[in-house]
């Protein structure tokens, strides 16, 4: 049968696939469009199992909040170059999965995967993406936060993003959360206070403490004291709240909040980063 023009054009708009892959799936689904698109898919999964081993380390990370503020998420989908990352149909095809995921207020990745996307899960659409664009495509990462008032920031590149939850809401909080969100992507914390710190770390950090004042020659009965105090310095340059606040170095992230409200603080956040 014959295919015309505009059936190969409605399918490259419906699938993102070349005019090529589409005139022979259209051929090889005698017409049939919704046919057609499962030969499509059925390609990406075969281009997704040949690309298996491949590494996708690079990518687009994109957050954003629901239209109240109460919700927000950040998402990683991994491909495998530069060029590709820094393509608008790739980038749209991210921000798509994401608009989805805080439209119906996703609150994990398993749950991501597997929620029906126009008539497909977010998995499948994944993997269709493989094959329209040649490369391993994957779901990263994906993390959300819930609290009062949520802010979200982008940095310029789409390599970093972060999402932060607050217990107050507000238009000064507002403000606030933007400049902690940038705080976050800047500084990288790696807890909100020195008591969210897991413990593994904190006995890491002491013994690292002891060996460096040890190779410095410090008497075996200072040690301990040695280390202490480089644990409070580590709490205090990787936890969000005791840093030093970008926008003003004599005070840090707890008293900048405070300025905004006494009660106001972080109660969760996320950062994800391309490495």
């Amino acid at each position: 049968m014959k295919i015309t023009a505009q059936q190969v054009n409605e399918l490259r708009k419906a699938t993102g696939a070349g005019m090529m892959d589409c005139k022979n799936a259209l051929v090889e689904a005698e017409g049939d469009m919704e046919k057609a698109v499962d030969i499509l898919r059925k390609k990406g999964q075969k281009v997704a199992a040949k690309r298996a081993d491949r590494e996708a380390g690079e990518g687009v990370v994109l957050a954003k909040t629901s239209d109240d503020k109460t919700f927000g998420a950040a998402i990683m989908i991994n491909c495998e170059t530069d060029f590709v990352a820094k393509n608008q149909d790739f980038i749209d095809f991210v921000k798509s999965v994401l608009d989805f995921a805080v439209e119906n207020r996703i609150k994990t990745a398993d749950e991501l995967k597997a929620a029906n996307m126009d008539g497909h899960t977010v998995e499948e659409k994944v993997i269709e993406k493989t094959g329209v664009i040649g490369e391993k495509i994957q779901l990263g990462q994906y993390e959300t936060v819930e609290g009062e008032t949520v802010s979200f920031y982008i940095h310029p590149g789409n390599r970093i993003a972060t999402i932060a939850a607050f217990n107050k809401s507000g238009e000064a909080v507002e403000t606030a959360g933007h400049d902690v969100v940038m705080q976050i992507a800047a500084m990288a914390p790696i807890a909100i206070d020195k008591d969210d710190v897991a413990e593994d770390i904190i006995q890491r950090e002491l013994e690292i403490g002891k060996e460096q004042a040890r190779a410095e020659g410090k008497p075996e009965a200072m040690l301990e004291k040695i280390a202490m105090g480089k644990l409070g310095k580590f709490f205090k340059e990787n936890t969000l709240l005791n840093q030093a606040f970008i926008k003003d170095s004599k005070k840090s992230v707890r008293d900048y909040l405070k300025d905004v409200d006494k009660d106001l603080t972080v109660i969760a956040f996320k950062r994800l980063a391309l490495a």
